[in-house]
């Protein structure tokens, strides 16, 4: 089947397979490697783009499904050669370690900004929630959000009683 699915602000046509993943579309007919795949299952959020505007897991979206679409991936965030104010914030607050979520995760607080401009910690951290991060604990990937929002981070810089906090190992889900 032909396609045709505007990626980073370039319509780009393309024969594929009925069955062929977004994911696998644009990494392996496009070449955007930043674009990870994680888990094969949608748990993980590595895959997350832009679907217009909104963030998807692409190992969850056909590319069939996608015709006429707008897609950004990570390549397609910077604006020539200046980044986008979420990767700055990444970058400045430390919020990655090995960076094979990063990706993911910067396109999925885009997408929660574009909704909350102002979020609250919680926000953030329930807004993240189907990204997975194995080597951070998320404290500097929450910082790094609401860095981008215009707020201050100090006050995650102290610990308090009663603060939402990432999981560690053998925890369940945030409280």
């Amino acid at each position: 089947m032909q396609v045709t699915i505007t990626v980073n602000g370039e319509e780009r046509r393309h024969d594929v397979e009925p069955r062929l993943l977004l994911v696998q579309y644009l990494r392996e007919v496009l070449g955007l490697t930043g674009t990870n795949i994680g888990c094969d299952t949608s748990s993980c959020g590595a895959c997350t783009v832009l679907l217009d505007g909104e963030s998807v897991k692409s190992c969850t979206v056909l590319a069939v499904q996608a015709e006429g679409s707008r897609i950004t991936t990570i390549e397609g965030l910077a604006e020539g050669d200046e980044w986008h104010p979420v990767q700055v914030a990444f970058r400045e607050q430390h919020g990655l370690q090995c960076g094979y979520c990063t990706p993911g995760m910067v396109l999925a607080a885009v997408s929660l900004l574009e909704e909350c401009p102002r979020p609250t910690e919680r926000q953030v951290r329930e807004g993240l929630e189907g990204n997975l991060c194995r080597c951070t604990g998320y404290h500097n990937i929450v910082k790094a959000v609401l860095a981008a929002s215009g707020q201050s981070v100090a006050v995650l810089d102290t610990v308090r009683p009663g603060a939402v906090h990432a999981p560690t190992i053998g925890e369940g889900p945030a409280s």
